[in-house]
């Protein structure tokens, strides 16, 4: 990303919707759109000629899935940020976007503030999910987890568990912070040592981790 100007690639496989939000995002100050793919294997191929900042990605398409597609393109270009924008709500679609890469999730319908807000933050190194979307995964992590789940993660501390469980639910770190009564330091501190007991690179990764080892309802 230069001059904080960030570079999107957008991939749809319909398209007025994807002309009308190519014609949305060009009108945004900061935002360029260098490219359209109708498809996820020209998607593929498109963000690795065109090295954007950003692919917002749809599932459903042909060719190859959206899915598919942002692994392929996480793989090959570990810097570009996804952008999952889709009409699927089903968690199994969800989960399955972040094991491949996607560090946002949005379904479409989301106003123009909300996909710009979206890529902004993921352009930024954080993970980002729509109010919709963002209710499910903090429904899923919601409640108090099975005795069996009380063994996941050994290498974390209770406070770095409790905060972790608060990352899956999709909270910042202001609201960990003020949900635990700690300072935000304190919080920015925890979430660096879970990340590199865990292994993960972000929040997306974080949330697949916890979901994975069976933190939430079940």
């Amino acid at each position: 990303m230069s001059d904080d100007l960030i570079r999107v690639l957008l991939a749809d496989d319909h398209p007025v919707y994807r002309e009308g939000l190519a014609m949305l995002l060009a009108s945004i100050p900061g935002i360029e759109v260098v490219g359209t793919a109708a498809n996820g294997r020209e998607a593929v191929e498109r963000a690795a000629e065109l090295q954007p900042d950003i692919v917002v990605m749809d599932v459903t398409m042909p060719e190859l899935d959206g899915i598919e597609a942002t692994r392929r393109v996480v793989e090959d270009s570990p810097h570009i940020g996804v952008v999952v924008l889709t009409m699927s709500e089903e968690d199994s679609t969800l989960f399955a976007a972040m094991r491949a890469g996607a560090r946002g999730y949005l379904l479409k319908g989301a106003s123009q503030a909300e996909i710009t807000r979206a890529i902004v933050a993921v352009a930024h190194g954080e993970a980002i999910f729509g109010p919709a979307v963002a209710l499910r995964v903090a429904e899923f992590f919601a409640g108090p987890s099975p005795a069996s789940q009380l063994t996941a993660f050994p290498q974390l501390t209770p406070r770095e568990r409790d905060i972790l469980s608060l990352v899956a639910a999709g909270r910042s770190n202001a609201q960990i912070a003020s949900t635990l009564f700690l300072s935000q330091k304190t919080v920015r501190n925890n979430v660096s040592n879970i990340f590199a007991k865990l292994h993960v690179a972000d929040r997306a990764e974080a949330i697949v981790r916890a979901r994975d080892a069976g933190l939430g309802r079940t």
